[in-house]
């Protein structure tokens, strides 16, 4: 596996595999990779000819990381909590995309992603709602750099996990809205054994909030028999973020400890009285 740091470089080598006939799966990350991503990569290369990976923590989706001086200053580039706080580990990203099948692995430094100030940016309309709400600009921030991952990438299929469901209702909208070439896959959440979805925030959790985050999963079984709400009412060290249902989604969000966590899962509202 190639690991390549600058967008010039994938552009080359993925416009290179398409030229000789090979198809291109792309699968976006911000890193941390667990088995969750692995599964993204493993059908990727199961269904492509060549797999791409990029690991980016992407400064625009985290809150107040936006650029706050006249003259562009990377070290103030993200400077939430959030974002500095993510989890980092480029070597064993690294292992495990190439483990997964990844021909290639995208890991570029904000420099090359964001040369200087944006001015120009993606703006999603309609989703100030549940992530939305609780995350302001968050998928403003989402919708800009994957932009800029299929403009780099080109025509290709792109792998997204169903546990960011939102994140995957505004990517498909970005690729119909902004007219890329490219194919958005939809991949099953991946869960630990007691149901927790996997997370690269979960690492963050201490040995008892890990158990307390079985709570979400609890909630989401539990409908609609309980109220979610009720669910997670019975854990002292969750505090409640949202409980929704939206189409055929059930939605839910929570802080365990200091940590949010999110989850899902599908349902068929006609079956459900």
């Amino acid at each position: 596996m190639r690991v390549l740091d600058r967008g010039d470089q994938l552009r080359k080598e993925l416009d290179a595999a398409r030229a000789a006939g090979r198809t291109v799966g792309l699968v976006p990350t911000m890193g941390a990779l667990h088995e969750g991503h692995a599964s993204l990569i493993r059908r990727s290369a199961a269904e492509c000819d060549v797999t791409a990976v990029t690991v980016f923590v992407n400064p625009l989706q985290f809150e107040h990381s936006e650029f706050e001086h006249s003259e562009f200053e990377h070290s103030e580039f993200g400077h939430s909590e959030d974002f500095a706080t993510y989890p980092r580990d480029l070597p064993r990203d690294v292992d495990v995309a190439a483990a997964a099948g990844a021909g290639l692995l995208f890991a570029p430094p904000v420099e090359d992603m964001y040369p200087s100030r944006p001015t120009v940016t993606v703006t999603v309309a309609g989703e100030d709602v549940l992530e939305g709400a609780a995350r302001p600009g968050h998928f403003d921030g989402v919708a800009t750099v994957v932009a800029k991952l299929f403009n780099l990438a080109g025509p290709c299929r792109a792998y997204f996990g169903e546990k960011d469901w939102q994140q995957l209702r505004v990517v498909r909208r970005l690729v119909a809205d902004l007219s890329f070439p490219v194919e958005v896959v939809a991949c099953p959440t991946v869960r630990e054994a007691d149901g927790l979805a996997l997370s690269s925030r979960n690492v963050r959790l201490s040995a008892e909030e890990r158990q307390a985050a079985t709570v979400l999963y609890r909630a989401l079984t539990a409908y609609p028999h309980q109220a979610m709400a009720d669910v997670v009412a019975t854990e002292p060290l969750a505090t409640l973020d949202y409980a929704e249902v939206v189409d055929d989604r059930l939605l839910i969000a929570a802080r365990i400890g200091g940590v949010r966590l999110i989850d899902n899962i599908h349902i068929d509202l006609l079956e459900v009285s």
